[in-house]
């Protein structure tokens, strides 16, 4: 689920930063400016693991701050295709079943990937498991904040770096894209209900 990544970037110190240890100074900089960001093809940032290797600083005329080649190592959020992780559902639509893991909420199962036979219920706006025992089928609704077991199946990212300035034609309310998105399989859903269902 975390992966340790190698990177390498040119950090700004300013110069009130200057009486820290230049480690802290560095250490500071990065964790503000990538922690909880997603990097493209590499995942989402958590925090800075170590520094590896500092090369020398340079001050550029006009800016007062140091400016320093950084080799480091950073934390980072990117299971590997086929890993089985558990959240909790945060909401349903016509799409699919929206995943949360608390920290991570861009996770879809998609409807072809829901446990089969399988329905959307308009009227409730969730998912229905039609789920098979003896005494013939029983709907388990995919409710929110349930517990459900999915297998990572494929990632999607997506570049949302600025393009230029938005043009008129540009609708204000149109839906941002999540810049990485995880597509899952489900494994069990309703855990505790299904549970339930095995003991009685």
């Amino acid at each position: 689920m975390f992966v340790v990544i190698e990177m390498v970037d040119t950090v700004r110190t300013p110069p009130w930063q200057f009486q820290q240890k230049l480690n802290d100074a560095i250490a500071e900089q990065l964790n503000k400016k990538l922690a909880n960001k997603v990097v493209y093809n590499v995942g989402l940032c958590i925090c800075l693991y170590d520094i590896t290797k500092l090369e020398d600083s340079f001050i550029f005329p006009g800016d007062g701050a140091s400016h320093t080649k950084v080799h480091f190592r950073y934390v980072v959020f990117r299971p590997f295709l086929d890993e089985i992780l558990v959240g909790k559902i945060k909401g349903c639509s016509q799409e699919g079943v929206y995943v949360t893991l608390g920290f991570f909420d861009d996770i879809l199962i998609p409807p072809e990937s829901l446990q089969q036979p399988a329905k959307f219920d308009d009227s409730e706006q969730v998912w229905v498991w039609e789920y098979e025992t003896e005494e013939g089928a029983h709907d388990l609704y995919m409710d929110q904040g349930e517990d459900v077991r999915f297998r990572v199946v494929d990632e999607a990212f997506v570049d949302t770096s600025p393009s230029g300035p938005i043009s008129s034609e540009a609708s204000p309310d149109e839906k941002k894209e999540a810049p990485y998105t995880l597509i899952a399989s489900i494994i069990e859903p309703g855990l505790g209900l299904q549970s339930w269902w095995t003991n009685h």
